[in-house]
């Protein structure tokens, strides 16, 4: 009987293919918010997916597989962004905007809200911008984010802290300036 309840509490062996369509999307996004180039996404999610390939079998369940996947993505972030100067770009044209959001028709305010977004997340090293995109985008635990940085629990709200002073900092910045050119226009905010 004992051995009967140890196999109902192990975790079920899981299928790559199942992973990779229940968790694209979000490794995609994930890569995007930890500052991976709209150019790189394929090539990054890529090497996340080849990774799970590899140590699929070694997963052992005792957190959940978004997780597990969070973890891998911010280690092929790190990866890439240290290897970025390195490489050789090619200069072409810029990406369409609407094409890069996702989104036909973006209502203007809320392109202005990604973008703004984009800049503070652009203006947090990456340790910090891992914890913010984590606990603020991703709706993830202070105890979670600590399992996918590998971190104390203590550094993570730190980051956190910083991250957030970060964020309001550039959009402090950014208030201003809308403020400065509406003043110049002769526009009361």
């Amino acid at each position: 009987m004992h051995h009967a309840a140890q196999e109902l509490s192990a975790p079920l062996p899981l299928a790559f293919d199942a992973v990779y369509r229940d968790h694209f999307a979000m490794v995609w996004r994930a890569l995007r918010r930890f500052g991976v180039p709209e150019s790189d996404l394929p090539d990054a999610a890529q090497d996340v997916f080849v990774v799970v390939h590899r140590k699929l079998g070694e997963f052992d369940g005792r957190y959940r597989v978004s997780t597990w996947l969070y973890a891998i993505c911010v280690r092929v972030a790190s990866d890439r962004r240290r290897r970025a100067p390195n490489r050789y770009e090619e200069f072409g044209e810029e990406p369409d905007e609407a094409r890069v959001s996702g989104a036909v028709h973006e209502p203007w305010e809320l392109a202005e809200r990604r973008a703004l977004l984009r800049e503070a997340l652009d203006a947090m090293p990456l340790e910090q911008r891992t914890v913010f995109v984590l606990f603020e985008l991703e709706g993830m635990t202070g105890e979670e984010i600590a399992t996918v940085v590998a971190a104390p629990l203590a550094t993570v709200h730190s980051r956190l802290r910083l991250s957030r002073e970060t964020f309001r900092r550039v959009v402090g910045r950014a208030r201003a300036r809308e403020e400065f050119e509406l003043a110049r226009m002769g526009v009361k905010p």
